[in-house]
């Protein structure tokens, strides 16, 4: 059995690979087991939000990422047949944050940044190949069970972070359950080089655009555009991933229906996945902790899966941190605890359900009547400041930021 000092952090992703640095930074030793060869290109979020960026400045990478990526400070909501409803523009943030703007640049550009600065710390090992396969509890210390390119091997840590995905291992064998629901509907995210602005030349960076059946949403990166579309659950192709040839088929006829051209779009990447709102009965098992789509998963309208993510993982390094060093005793890791999944339950999952509920409402009476309030909003600059301090996740976070004395 091998002793690994400090944090053991399962999931080499953007929120394992956050925790760890936060962790780091503060002097704990990190060890990071990563399943796959080397960092997997994900994709599937692209949006940064202002208290996210001033957690990437706190650890010393918001302005490598910033530098890398398209600001965005508008949004649009669209309706697909009469077009714009109302925007919002982040400029009315400008007393509440440093940061008054989205980043949209993919998620992996982040973890890019992030393993580099990890790679060169002396208290981190990242170990790729390396997926947990088991775990368990003797005498105050945790061990692991790991399959390695040598075989399996146990390894035994004070603290334990499951940042392992939606499907984490360190959940399941915690006894933490999973509670929740999957929408009927997979997403097929897609993207290409065409720039919609040619056409549509009063588009935002981000938009969201609503319909009962076929909304979509569709926003900005450094040289491309990323539209995401929901499945008809009533159409068997979609129970499975189509061949790509069927996939490149299914993609044209959807972007032939956000703007007629006539001829292909050059789509560089596509991927169908299943959408699930679900939250972890708790987020401690004793030095066990969960962060990240292994805590809770939610549908991405309004981008804040990845973002709750990695605050997670910034408030979860500064607890460890924290009781690692003897600044704060064990209650600064049940705050962690308590507070995010309260987090992910009041804002996130309760946000960004209300975002897709809008986005497809089918009553023509209810739908007139949330855009009719959604134009005044936009055109009211407290009420927008007030929408925005939501949609933008800065109320969120205002729990963890408030740290009780006694911790």
């Amino acid at each position: 059995m091998a002793k690994i000092p400090g944090v053991l952090i399962a999931g080499g992703g953007a929120v394992g690979l956050m925790t760890g640095l936060k962790l780091a930074q503060e002097g704990v030793p990190v060890t990071i087991l990563e399943a796959e060869s080397k960092l997997v290109e994900e994709y599937r979020a692209s949006t940064f939000h202002p208290p996210t960026i001033e957690m990437l400045d706190k650890v010393g990478v918001a302005e490598e990422l910033a530098a890398k990526a398209l600001i965005a400070d508008k949004f649009q909501l669209r309706d697909r047949h009469s077009g714009l409803i109302a925007e919002f523009d982040l400029a009315v943030l400008s007393k509440d944050t440093r940061y008054p703007y989205r980043l949209q640049i993919e998620q992996y550009a982040l973890s890019l940044i992030l393993y580099e600065r990890l790679s060169i710390l002396p208290n981190v090992q990242i170990l790729f190949n390396h997926s947990v396969v088991n775990l368990t509890k003797n005498d105050g210390m945790i061990s692991v069970d790991v399959k390695t390119p040598k075989g399996v091997e146990t390894m035994e840590a004070d603290y334990v972070v499951g940042a392992d995905g939606a499907r984490s291992i360190i959940r399941s064998k915690s006894s933490i359950s999973f509670e929740g629901m999957t929408y009927p509907e997979r997403y097929f995210v897609t993207m290409t080089t065409f720039d919609f602005r040619e056409v549509m030349p009063d588009l935002a960076a981000v938009n969201y655009v609503s319909d009962p059946k076929e909304w979509f949403v569709l926003l900005r990166s450094p040289g491309l555009w990323r539209v995401t579309f929901p499945t008809n659950p009533e159409e068997t192709i979609y129970d499975t991933d189509p061949d790509p040839d069927i996939l490149e088929s299914i993609a044209q006829e959807l972007y032939q229906k956000v703007h007629r051209t006539g001829s292909p779009y050059p789509i560089t990447y596509k991927s169908m996945y299943r959408v699930h709102q679900r939250i972890a009965s708790n987020y401690r098992n004793g030095n066990v902790f969960l962060a990240g789509d292994a805590a809770h998963v939610n549908n991405p309208l309004g981008g804040m899966g990845l973002n709750g993510g990695l605050q997670d993982a910034f408030f979860l390094g500064s607890a460890i941190a924290a009781n690692w060093n003897k600044t704060h005793g064990e209650n600064i890791l049940d705050h962690y605890a308590v507070e995010r999944r309260k987090i992910a339950i009041n804002f996130i999952q309760a946000q960004t359900a209300q975002n897709e509920e809008n986005m497809r409402q089918r009553d023509p009476v209810i739908r007139a009547d949330k855009q009719r309030e959604m134009k005044k909003i936009a055109a009211d600059k407290q009420l927008s400041r007030e929408y925005l301090l939501r949609t933008s996740m800065i109320l969120s976070i205002k729990s963890m930021e408030a740290i009780p004395d006694e911790l």
